[in-house]
């Protein structure tokens, strides 16, 4: 069968081919530029820990050490002089990770040197595209201009993405939403690892709200919003900015500093009317922009990546199931319009200074706390998105229970026995393609495997897993959050809950496993794919704009 074509050689492409790969599906990767990438330690990633995991598990390693990022150890909010919020980050409340995109494209590049399921075709620029009933055929000039097959195709190109045009995709939505100036810098700060948000800060040039985000090595991303219509931010009001805020961060004086690079980013929102056309499909900036208020962009991005990869490998292996990649537009435009929204009715109350703020009791801590929870990845504004009403989830099912995970949110992650008997952590069994049965049975952990894989209702268990319509891997957890013993959980290979059943129930573990790999007909309730296409991610804030 022809390989997956990914039109785009950055984080996205890049994770989605190695994801592919992973799958033992090969792709080829249309890179327009020469496969090299720019050094912008400006230019940076908070990734929350599920898709932070995700990127370790596909390179194999790690980030967090002295190059490569951080791991924030906790977060404050200030007001003026005041703190309003500090947060220490647990393993109950995980640190996101933040990391230079550059590093992480390395890193991804790297791994694809060694993957032989994945081909990259650099200065190759897509400028034709035709589709049949058995696949795809793609044009790339160049040095040399290529004709390339496929059976799949994925625009991870960008926001002037070709594949979005080609396909005559609208992409409506707001442009220049808010602008941030920013600089990379290494320096010492109060508070090293911690990240601090200060709203109002009272020095001459601080503006409205300045951010302060650690890296590896002693490197701080300082962001500082700018009006809506203000000046060019010139070099020398940026060096302004920069030792002001260091002195107010500092008791008065500024301390040395480094500058490593600046820039100027400015956030746009806009949702693709459709992610998926025939055998297209789009991921990453080529299908949505987001970025204010704490929520980034590309951590949405790899979310559609490990979302699309599994559906793309499965329809690969055993053919098109239109149930199950239809999917991927009704799970992941749904979460992202919906944070589309939510950022846009927020954006008036928190930037304004009157209106509703002047009426609301409290209302300046809860409009920090809103902020604080965008930027660490919960709240409306930052949590990853639930699937619960995915055209794969499930009927009701007589025997679920109810855990601390909701039916179609990300799994957390809890150490398993796999099994050969060796303890790993949940999310390391995810990316294979595989569904994962976890049973939650106290005291396991204090036996041996042999000791108690033949015991109590571990057969009967592992006879239900077997005879799933989809392969599956059976893991035992000594305990999840609010489940109760003898639970069994169903998880999708990109580690969002399916059900969790009181005991086995081997009926009804199969039909929740039929209808999570798209076989079976959508009935716990209206899918959001009807009413997403409606809902301009724009709410009511703005007038939009269409390119």
């Amino acid at each position: 069968m022809d390989p997956v074509i990914v039109v785009g050689a950055g984080p996205v492409g890049l994770t989605l081919a190695l994801a592919l790969a992973r799958h033992s599906v090969p792709t080829v990767v249309l890179d327009e530029g020469p496969g090299k990438d720019e050094q912008r330690p400006a230019r940076t990633v908070v990734l929350r820990d599920d898709t932070a995991a995700l990127m370790e598990r596909l390179v194999g390693h790690s980030f967090g050490d002295r190059d490569s990022g951080a791991r924030w150890g906790g977060w404050r909010s200030l007001r003026r002089k005041q703190v309003m919020r500090e947060l220490t980050f647990s393993d109950e409340m995980p640190a996101p990770l933040h990391v230079p995109q550059h590093v992480l494209t390395g890193a991804l590049r790297a791994a694809i040197a060694d993957e032989r399921l994945v081909k990259i075709a650099t200065e190759s620029k897509l400028d034709s595209l035709e589709q049949d009933a058995g696949g795809l055929t793609a044009h790339t000039r160049g040095p040399k201009d290529t004709w390339w097959r496929g059976s799949y195709l994925v625009g991870c190109d960008g926001p002037r993405s070709t594949v979005r045009k080609l396909l005559d995709i609208r992409f409506p939505g707001r442009t220049a939403v808010e602008r941030h100036a920013v600089a990379a810098l290494r320096t010492e700060l109060p508070g090293p690892g911690e990240a601090l948000l200060h709203r109002a800060p009272p020095w001459r040039h601080g503006g409205a709200e300045v951010t302060g985000r650690p890296l590896a090595d002693g490197v701080w991303r300082i962001d500082w919003l700018l009006p809506p219509r203000g000046d060019l931010v010139t070099p020398d009001a940026l060096v302004v900015r920069i030792r002001e805020t260091l002195a107010g961060w500092c008791g008065g004086s500024t301390p040395p500093y480094e500058l490593l690079d600046t820039g100027v980013h400015t956030v746009h929102h806009r949702l693709a009317r459709r992610w998926r056309a025939g055998r297209a499909f789009l991921a990453g900036d080529a299908a949505h922009l987001l970025g204010a208020l704490g929520t980034q962009g590309l951590d949405e991005g790899l979310r559609d990546a490990d979302n699309l990869a599994w559906k793309l490998a499965l329809a690969w292996h055993h053919g098109a199931r239109d149930a199950l990649l239809d999917s991927y537009q009704a799970e992941r435009r749904a979460g992202v319009a919906a944070r589309l929204r939510a950022a846009d009715q927020s954006l008036p109350i928190l930037r304004g200074g009157g209106g509703l703020r002047s009426y609301v009791p409290g209302s300046a801590r809860g409009h920090d706390m809103l902020l604080a929870d965008g930027h660490v990845g919960r709240g409306p504004l930052g949590a990853p998105a639930s699937y619960a009403d995915s055209p794969l989830a499930p009927a009701p099912l007589e025997s679920e229970v109810a855990v601390e995970t909701e039916p179609g949110s990300p799994v957390a992650d809890v150490p398993v026995t796999a099994p050969d008997g060796s303890l790993v952590r949940l999310r390391d069994r995810l990316g294979t393609g595989q569904l994962l049965v976890v049973l939650v049975a106290p005291g396991t952990v204090v036996w041996e495997r042999r000791h108690w894989v033949t015991a109590g209702i571990m057969p009967r268990l592992a006879a239900a897993v077997s005879a799933l319509p989809h392969q599956a891997e059976l893991l035992v957890a000594e305990s999840y959050p609010g489940a109760p013993a003898h639970s069994v959980l169903l998880v999708r290979p990109d580690g969002h809950l399916v059900t969790a059943l009181g005991g086995v129930r081997p009926a009804e573990l199969y039909t929740a496993a039929e209808a999570a790999v798209g076989g079976a007909e959508p009935k716990r309730r209206a899918s959001r794919a009807d009413t997403t296409e409606k809902a301009e991610s724009t709410a009511s804030a703005g007038r939009p704009t269409t390119q």
